[in-house]
């Protein structure tokens, strides 16, 4: 079971997370977000990440170029799409050798067989829960709506996850899930996240680990 931790920003406090080894570090270039990088990320902290964090820039209904250009000054991974862009828009990008994280808002109305356009084009989906911000709502919807999900693609899963809610992804355990995303649970304030609570989720989701070994 993969760990994302999302919405960072602060150099200290990226250095503290880089000591758990988290699998994926996201940054948010969205700038109506609580969570906005700004001008003050640390382009050569980021360069020098170990390759075992791969590091995600979260765009929301942004520009090609910008989302190029960021990919290449931070040295990013991963792109993750969390607005309403189109199939064509993450095959494009993809095409110009983007690896693409496509998130959707799930509640009860989402209509899962609209993602069949975006599996060709798409390395993960992405499941948050809707709420009035593209993410970070800190709020989780009903996981067993998952159950409608055809499992075609590897996924993470994310909305108010912490160390309370590890036991809840038994319902999941059945569906090709990823890796969590966790964000607005851990945090002291926005983009500041508490060591400690994200230690409690990693360490957490060894136990899940070791049965799937064991299996």
């Amino acid at each position: 079971m993969k760990v994302k931790v999302c919405g960072m920003r602060d150099s200290d406090n990226i250095r503290d997370l880089l000591a758990l080894a988290p699998d994926f570090m996201g940054f948010i270039f969205y700038d109506k977000s609580l969570r906005f990088v700004g001008e003050d990320l640390d382009a050569d902290l980021l360069k020098s990440f170990p390759r075992s964090t791969k590091k995600v820039g979260v765009f929301v209904n942004a520009s090609p170029d910008y989302i190029l250009r960021s990919v290449k000054k931070y040295d990013l991974q991963y792109v993750q799409l969390h607005g309403t862009e189109t199939p064509d828009f993450c095959r494009n990008l993809r095409n110009r050798g983007v690896s693409i994280i496509k998130a959707f808002s799930v509640d009860e109305s989402f209509n899962f067989s609209m993602l069949n356009n975006y599996k060709p084009s798409c390395d993960f989906f992405l499941f948050d829960a809707k709420g009035d911000q593209f993410g970070g709502n800190g709020i989780s919807f009903d996981w067993s709506l998952m159950n409608r999900y055809d499992n075609d693609k590897p996924f993470f899963i994310s909305g108010g996850i912490d160390a309370e809610s590890l036991d809840e992804l038994d319902k999941l355990k059945h569906l090709k899930l990823y890796g969590v995303d966790v964000n607005s649970k851990v945090e002291m304030s926005p983009g500041l996240k508490d060591i400690e609570l994200v230690k409690a989720i990693i360490t957490g989701l060894k136990p899940i680990e070791e049965e799937e070994t064991v299996a």
